[in-house]
């Protein structure tokens, strides 16, 4: 009896069947196979783990996969963020339209002819400017307004 093998014949610190396990040919040839399968698949994990070129092709697929769905979802945020920007702008621009007519209501009641008067009516005369500039003002509030929040202050 040698260190590795025990009295009933196994061997110490394997998995592996007793040393004179088979009955006859039939049933060593069916170990043999299943000694060869096991082989293959511990060869086959072996060879997988050592593939760090082909893992690595993994990662960066997979990567790749989470990058372009971020992608999406940030260009649907921004387009979320630009409708919001554009319907306060054109808020802003009926907003800047509405008082821009109450002034000239009261300009035309209470001024008296003159340069103020002629400035306003030239204002009034061109009212898509008037609407481009309301909005210009609004685009410029709303950017200054996520660069307020991006920088942590709300």
């Amino acid at each position: 009896m040698t260190d590795a093998t025990s009295r009933d014949g196994s061997r110490s610190g394997s998995t592996a069947q007793p040393v004179g396990g088979a009955k006859g040919p039939d049933e060593l040839r069916r170990q043999i196979e299943e000694t060869r399968g096991q082989l293959g698949d511990t060869v086959e994990e072996l060879a997988g783990k050592a593939d760090v070129k082909g893992r690595a092709k993994a990662r960066a697929a997979d990567l790749k996969d989470k990058a372009g769905a971020m992608s999406v979802q940030l260009r649907s945020s921004a387009a979320h963020a630009g409708h919001a920007v554009q319907e306060k702008a054109g808020r802003a621009g009926h907003t800047a339209q509405d008082k821009a007519d109450r002034a000239r209501d009261a300009a035309e009641r209470h001024a008296p002819p003159g340069r103020a008067r002629g400035a306003v009516r030239a204002g009034l005369g061109h009212p898509r400017a008037l609407l481009a500039a309301g909005a210009a003002a609004g685009v410029v509030v709303a950017a200054s307004l996520v660069r307020h929040r991006r920088h942590g202050h709300c």
